[in-house]
């Protein structure tokens, strides 16, 4: 028999809000810019982790051409350019509804991303989200981006919970596969960037969290 669910962990990108998108649009623009198309499908092996564990559409990009980018200087137009859309976007749908329906419930909750603190605080700020979160685990706790499990080992331990007590949110399969490392329930909510993958393992896959009902796994 299953532990019963104490706490519930939130991934950030692509969860809480689709900055998922709006990355892969960017470097999708830079790619074009230079007389080259970048599939869906191969940007979206990075989704959930970093560059240095996964694909690095730097690398791709100069393999393609044959040449040399200062990607210093890039990134700074890449940035700006990602500032520019953050700006159109919101709380993705039932994410608030999830958050309020773990507060009745009494059950605690996280965010647990591969991102920096500085990118999460600056959205917790923006979507007003802080105060529904007894905790915020990022790449700066461990060292390490998912699919290891730290960031999620960290979250739990931060929470007060065991690994068997606690429900997951995911959009990505270096996600999925965190979670499934640290020994956690997962729930897929495919975005945009993630939906032609196959999620085998999850413990339940959504279009969206307003179809999860936190009352009915407790």
């Amino acid at each position: 028999m299953s532990a019963p669910i104490r706490a519930v962990i939130f991934d950030f990108d692509g969860l809480v809000v689709d900055t998922e998108s709006t990355g892969y649009l960017t470097w999708k623009e830079i790619f074009q810019v230079h007389g080259h198309d970048l599939p869906v499908e191969r940007y979206a092996q990075v989704v959930g982790t970093d560059f240095s564990t996964s694909y690095d559409p730097r690398r791709d990009l100069e393999s393609l051409t044959g040449r040399e980018f200062d990607w210093e200087a890039q990134e700074v137009l890449r940035r700006a350019r990602e500032t520019e859309l953050r700006h159109t976007l919101q709380t993705l749908p039932g994410v608030v509804d999830r958050l309020q329906e773990a507060a009745q419930l009494g059950l605690r909750t996280a965010i647990a991303s591969s991102s920096s603190r500085t990118w999460i605080d600056s959205w917790m700020e923006q979507l007003r989200l802080r105060e529904h979160f007894h905790h915020i685990t990022t790449v700066d706790d461990t060292g390490k981006v998912k699919p290891d499990p730290s960031i999620f080992i960290h979250a739990a331990e931060s929470l007060g919970v065991s690994p068997a007590e606690v429900v997951i949110f995911e959009d990505s399969l270096n996600g999925l596969n965190a979670a499934r490392a640290a020994g956690m329930r997962c729930i897929v909510v495919p975005g945009p960037m993630t939906r032609h993958l196959d999620f085998e393992g999850a413990w339940k896959r959504v279009q969206s969290l307003t179809e999860v009902s936190l009352s009915e796994f407790i």
